[in-house]
């Protein structure tokens, strides 16, 4: 489970999840001695300005270091356990919504971090999404109208939605 709920920045994460994403953040910091021995091979090589795989090797750490300092304030902030449930659609719920009053449209997702898709089989919404924005404290039976990236306006009623249980 991954949400965000009231309090600004609060991710709800499984034990699972969280598991998952802290090896990925000791796997990186593992790495970082092979990473710096890359660069200081392709160092010496000769000059840098001519240098692609110095360059390369640079850029590669560039998004190591990125993606290690995401994730330690990512698990900084993460709660593990349960969402809290709610009255309305909240980050960590499974949504069904329908489109446009055809009760043949229907989709069902998971609204919460991108970080959880890995572990689920919903496709996960992000509450910053246009849709997740949208339907943010809506309850059962509420339709509201978001305008998706293509410009077009678009009506979703809510149909059901319940705890992730992940």
């Amino acid at each position: 489970m991954s949400t965000t709920d009231g309090n600004q920045g609060t991710t709800w994460l499984s034990q699972e999840a969280y598991d998952r994403l802290q090896a990925e953040l000791d796997e990186r910091i593992a790495n970082r001695p092979a990473i710096a021995a890359e660069i200081n091979a392709r160092r010496e090589e000769g000059d840098l300005r001519e240098n692609g795989g110095y360059h390369a090797a640079r850029e590669e750490q560039g998004k190591a270091e990125g993606r290690i300092l995401y994730l330690k304030e990512f698990l900084r902030k993460a709660v593990v356990g349960d969402a809290p449930t709610s009255d309305s659609v909240a980050p960590g719920t499974v949504v069904t919504i329908q489109f446009d009053d055809d009760e043949d449209d229907t989709e069902k997702f998971l609204l919460g971090s991108r970080e959880i898709a890995a572990t689920t089989d919903l496709k996960v919404y992000s509450p910053e999404s246009a849709l997740g924005k949208a339907i943010l404290g809506a309850n059962r039976g509420d339709t509201v109208t978001y305008t998706a990236p293509s410009g077009a306006a678009i009506k979703v009623t809510i149909i059901e939605f319940e705890p992730f249980a992940g």
